[in-house]
C-alpha cells in the first residue's frame, strides 16, 4: 500500500484527489491549513467523509510551520495542490499572501523533497493563469508564459522552482496547468458558484466586460485523473501538461445553459472588465493525451449539471 501526501487536501481539487487514491486503496496524508479565503465550514464538509476512513490522516496546519523532512519519510507521491487562489485577490495588500503561500511554500516542499530517496514524484497544480492572453489558441505549453495577474506571476514562479529542484537536484517533479476547473465543492469565489448560488437567491450576477469571453472549462474528475496519471506515468517527470476539457466556451453560452439546467434565468449585471483577468483561455492537450493518456471524460451540460446538485443541497 502506497503512502501519498495531498496539500490543499481540504479544499476543492484536494479534496477529491485524495478521496480518489483512498478508493484505489491508498493511504493518504492529508494538509491543509483551513485560511479563511473562504468559509472553512465548507472545507470541513469537503473532507467529511475522508475522515472517516483510517487510511487518512490530516495534518491541519500552516506549510511553512511543518517539518517537510520528518514528513516525508516515507512518501511514494507529493501532490502539491495547496495555494493562495483567485486573480482579482492578488493585487494590492494581498498580494504577500500569495508569494507566501505560492512560492516559500513550495520551495519549502522542495528544499525536503531532495534528500528523499523514497519520493517517486512531484506534482504541483499551476495554472492556466500563467499563460496571460496567449498569442495561440488552442494555447501549447511551448508558448512562452506572460501573466497578467499577480497570482499568475507567482503560480509561475513556483513552477520555474520545480525546474531548478529537477534540474539541480533531481526531484521527480510534473506540473499540471489547470484549464478552470469546476464541479462540486467549487469554491464560492468561482464563477459557477457564484452565478448558480445568486439564481437560488434571485439576486444578480457581476459580468466582467462584456460576456463574450471564452474559457476551457475542466470537470474536477479530469483534473483528478490528469493528476493520478502524472503521479505514475515515467515519462512525466521533468514535463508541464495542459489540463482541460477539451472545449472552449463563450460565457454567456455557458450562463444559457446554466439556465436551462436550473429551469430559472440568471439576472445579469454588466460591468467593467477585471485587471488580470485573461480575455481567452484553450487549452491544447495533447502533449497530456500523448503522455498521460489524459482524455476528459466529462462534457460541460453534464458537469454543469452535477455542480447544480451539489449547489442546491448547499444552500436550497
Amino acid at each position: 500500500m502506497a503512502t501519498h501526501l495531498v496539500t490543499g487536501v481540504a479544499g476543492f481539487i484536494g479534496s477529491h484527489l485524495a478521496e480518489a487514491l483512498l478508493q484505489r486503496g491508498d493511504r493518504v496524508i492529508g494538509v491543509d491549513r483551513f485560511n479563511n479565503y473562504y468559509d472553512p465550514n465548507l472545507k470541513w464538509k469537503n473532507i467529511a467523509t475522508l475522515k472517516q476512513n483510517s487510511d487518512f490522516t490530516l495534518i491541519e496546519a500552516d506549510i511553512q510551520g511543518l517539518n517537510w523532512s520528518q514528513l516525508l519519510e516515507g512518501i511514494e507521491v507529493v501532490y502539491h495542490q495547496a495555494a493562495q487562489a483567485g486573480v482579482r485577490a492578488s493585487w494590492g495588500e494581498g498580494f504577500r499572501h500569495y508569494t507566501e503561500r505560492n512560492i516559500n511554500a513550495t520551495q519549502i516542499m522542495l528544499e525536503a523533497a531532495k534528500e528523499m530517496k523514497s519520493l517517486k514524484r512531484f506534482v504541483f497544480a499551476s495554472t492556466s493563469s500563467v499563460y496571460g492572453n496567449a498569442e495561440t489558441m488552442p494555447t501549447p505549453e511551448t508558448v512562452c508564459p506572460q501573466p497578467v495577474s499577480p497570482y499568475g506571476i507567482t503560480k509561475l514562479a513556483a513552477e520555474r522552482l520545480c525546474w531548478l529542484y529537477y534540474h539541480n537536484f533531481g526531484v521527480p517533479v510534473t506540473a499540471l496547468r489547470y484549464f478552470t476547473v469546476y464541479g462540486p465543492r467549487q469554491r464560492p469565489d468561482m464563477a459557477f458558484h457564484k452565478f448558480f448560488k445568486a439564481a437560488i437567491a434571485q439576486s444578480p450576477i457581476s459580468i466582467y466586460g462584456d460576456g463574450q469571453q471564452t474559457r476551457d472549462f475542466t470537470f474536477v474528475s479530469d483534473a483528478v485523473a490528469a493528476n493520478l496519471a502524472a503521479g505514475e506515468v515515467p515519462a512525466a517527470v521533468g514535463e508541464i501538461f495542459n489540463i482541460g476539457g477539451g472545449s472552449r466556451v463563450v460565457l454567456t453560452d455557458v450562463l444559457a445553459k446554466m439556465e436551462e439546467i436550473m429551469g430559472r434565468s440568471i439576472i445579469k449585471e454588466y460591468i467593467e472588465r477585471a485587471m488580470g483577468d485573461a480575455r481567452h483561455t484553450s487549452a491544447d492537450v495533447s502533449k497530456a493525451r500523448k503522455i498521460l493518456g489524459y482524455n476528459p471524460q466529462v462534457e460541460l451540460a453534464e458537469g454543469l449539471a452535477r455542480e447544480w446538485e451539489w449547489i442546491r443541497g448547499l444552500y436550497e
